[in-house]
């Protein structure tokens, strides 16, 4: 009774205020209350950059020895030195790897220490139209991967930092990373093209071939084009039989080479 009595006499003291007090009363309420949130500042422009292959697959036939892949594009403001600047980064599909040490153990070289790497790059390269520590700071560098000394190479456990380089030397020497970097040209100022060279011990699989446009020392923009590169003809026939039909295809390698080995006796014997 005493709860309902107060709320009746709150509610009369409501209706008895005067209009003018409580017009004050609401402007108080909007005085106290917190000012408006500035207006957000306009997104910057993104940066235009247009880019493309001039093949989106790479077959790997019987005679495959390497070709060359040209990436080409264009953006909407000068190309140069002093200017905007572009980089190319083509990386091939993951793949685990073991690198082992050889020792010396009484005269015979055999397997020593071992680092498994997860997941390294099967292809490597760089192009653009300088050096990249020219163009983009370390940080920037190591965030984007760009430099063999910036290639997440991770494993499963702390290892020998020798492991690393000689990784590095292996798939430098078999011609599928590379520490230098392929130029980019520039014609007309604003369009742009470069040669990235595939060698012929290509593993297949899908490839990323990554665009970039530099500005001021930043990563302005960012283009992802894929690449397919794949088995075809009597190659592509005579892989999958091997890992398809093992049995098979060792059936038919003895039989091959019984055969030649028949025909060299025959020839042999003759002459």
């Amino acid at each position: 009774m005493a709860a309902r009595f107060a709320l009746c006499l709150a509610a009369l003291l409501a209706c008895a205020l005067p209009k003018g007090e409580a017009v004050a009363q609401s402007a108080a309420a909007q005085a106290t209350a917190a000012p408006p949130a500035a207006p957000a500042p306009p997104p910057v422009p993104q940066a235009s950059l247009v880019a493309e292959l001039s093949q989106s697959r790479v077959e790997i036939t019987t005679g495959f020895s390497g070709t060359e892949i040209l990436v080409f594009g264009s953006t909407d403001r000068t190309l140069g030195i002093g200017h905007d600047e572009i980089l190319i980064l083509a990386e091939g599909p993951p793949q685990p790897l073991v690198v082992r040490r050889k020792i010396n153990v009484l005269g015979l070289w055999i397997n020593g220490p071992s680092a498994r790497f997860n997941a390294v790059p099967s292809f490597y390269a760089v192009a653009g139209t300088r050096p990249a520590a020219l163009m983009l700071p370390a940080p920037q560098r190591q965030a984007a991967h760009i430099g063999l000394e910036n290639l997440p190479l991770r494993t499963t456990q702390a290892v020998d930092p020798e492991f690393r380089q000689a990784l590095v030397d292996l798939k430098t020497a078999a011609d599928l990373w590379s520490d230098e970097e392929t130029p980019v040209e520039i014609t007309g100022n604003r369009l742009f093209h470069a040669r990235v060279p595939v060698p012929a011990t290509v593993a297949p699989g899908d490839y990323h071939i990554a665009v970039l446009l530099v500005r001021e020392g930043r990563i302005v923009a960012r283009q992802e084009i894929p690449l397919r590169v794949e088995r075809a003809g009597t190659a592509a026939r005579i892989n999958d039989l091997a890992h398809d039909q093992g049995a098979i295809y060792g059936l038919v390698c003895v039989i091959a080479a019984a055969l030649a080995g028949w025909l060299g006796s025959i020839v042999f014997r003759r002459g």
